[in-house]
């Protein structure tokens, strides 16, 4: 290919500010893979999307030039830490964490008001910020500095402020450092963040700068993330009755029910790939070293796979949703991050007798996923 490809799409659009999921399901059906403004090619389809994720020797995860542990990371140097990495997300570890979870979860449910509640600011966003907190074992002290780098970061990310990102980043990456230098005290606390200090790749230990990632992508994941799943879930259950009783009276669903609802409309958006040859994907010939950005919101939405995509189902084939991923990058925390959307569902759930629309929430800007805003009105016990 020679020259710059033409452009097909711009994700800053008024169509996808407004409302990211039409736009991409228009898309999908008109241009599968578009060459964007921001000098990447977009992929929509669902099965394009998983031939790419099949394939991570040709798509490979090695985009930033900083470095990613170990999401940025191919093999076999991505093998050695993603095997430090699943240690921490077991079925035991989830076990052990879940009462710690459904204690922070009750807390915050309890402290909602009756009536008109804000669900973004009274409970997604202090629930991600918690939890994180919580299982990391890091002191309630950071509770609002980290939601405030929360906010200026999606600000920066917003506005495409790459000065302001890197600023940011470096903030973030002190708060961490700080939780690792306590802990290299002889009375440092037994937990996750202290237990990470005695890892080895390799037969080395991990380097200040691997830490600091492999933190970081935890981390930064969950507070903008899971506060996303939480405005969503909440979102679709006040909006669709129905499915908020049948969960009410069969609770052992809401696992299932939470990953179909995210399914629907995602938290994340996207994520990148880098093309390692030249390549055709759905007719479009892609050179390489190019930025391939891998389309959640799109691909779970596929027509061609799931029928009608907004028809609540919990007879899918679950390894047709890509909300965590596929193959050998998909999502590191998806254990964690599925145990705490479920007992938090649960215990909001318990505590109240109905949940219902009180104003339609405020759609989320490319390139947040979710809700900015979700206001309902609780009924409760």
């Amino acid at each position: 290919m020679t020259g710059e490809p033409h452009v097909d799409w711009d994700p800053r659009s008024a169509q996808v500010q407004t409302d990211q999921v039409a736009a991409y399901d228009e898309m999908r059906a008109r241009c599968p893979v578009a060459y964007s403004a921001y000098r990447n090619w977009t992929v929509f389809r669902h099965a394009d999307i998983v031939r790419i994720l099949d394939d991570p020797g040709t798509f490979s995860n090695s985009v930033s030039s900083h470095l990613s542990v170990p999401n940025g990371m191919d093999p076999p140097e991505h093998t050695a830490f993603r095997a430090i990495n699943d240690r921490y997300f077991t079925p035991g570890r989830m076990r052990e964490f879940e009462p710690e979870c459904r204690a922070v979860s009750r807390q915050l449910v309890g402290a909602l008001g009756d009536g008109l509640v804000e669900i973004v600011s009274e409970l997604a966003e202090p629930f991600a910020n918690r939890i994180q907190c919580r299982f990391m074992g890091w002191p309630a002290r950071l509770h609002d500095p980290l939601r405030e780098w929360t906010r200026k970061n999606r600000e920066a990310t917003r506005a495409l402020d790459r000065e302001a990102m890197s600023a940011i980043a470096m903030e973030f990456d002190g708060y961490i450092r700080e939780q690792l230098d306590e802990r290299r005290t002889l009375d440092r606390p037994a937990d996750v963040t202290a237990e990470l200090l005695a890892e080895r790749v390799n037969g080395r230990p991990l380097s200040d700068a691997e830490l600091v990632s492999l933190i970081r992508n935890w981390t930064v994941g969950e507070l903008s993330t899971i506060a996303a799943c939480v405005g969503i879930l909440v979102s679709f259950l006040a909006a669709n009755p129905d499915v908020q009783r049948r969960l009410r009276s069969e609770p052992d669903l809401i696992g299932a029910a939470c990953d179909e609802i995210l399914r629907m409309r995602a938290p994340l958006i996207a994520n990148r790939r880098r093309t390692t040859e030249e390549v055709t994907v759905s007719g479009r010939t892609i050179p390489v070293g190019e930025r391939v950005m891998v389309l959640w919101a799109s691909a779970n939405r596929d027509e061609g796979v799931f029928g009608d995509p907004d028809e609540f189902r919990l007879d899918r084939d679950p390894d047709d949703n890509l909300l965590y991923g596929r193959g050998i990058h998909g999502c590191p925390g998806a254990p964690l991050a599925r145990l705490e959307l479920t007992v938090l569902i649960e215990e909001l759930l318990a505590a109240t007798d109905f949940i219902e629309v009180a104003v339609p929430p405020g759609h989320a800007a490319y390139p947040a996923g979710g809700f900015d805003s979700v206001p309902v009105s609780l009924l409760r016990r």
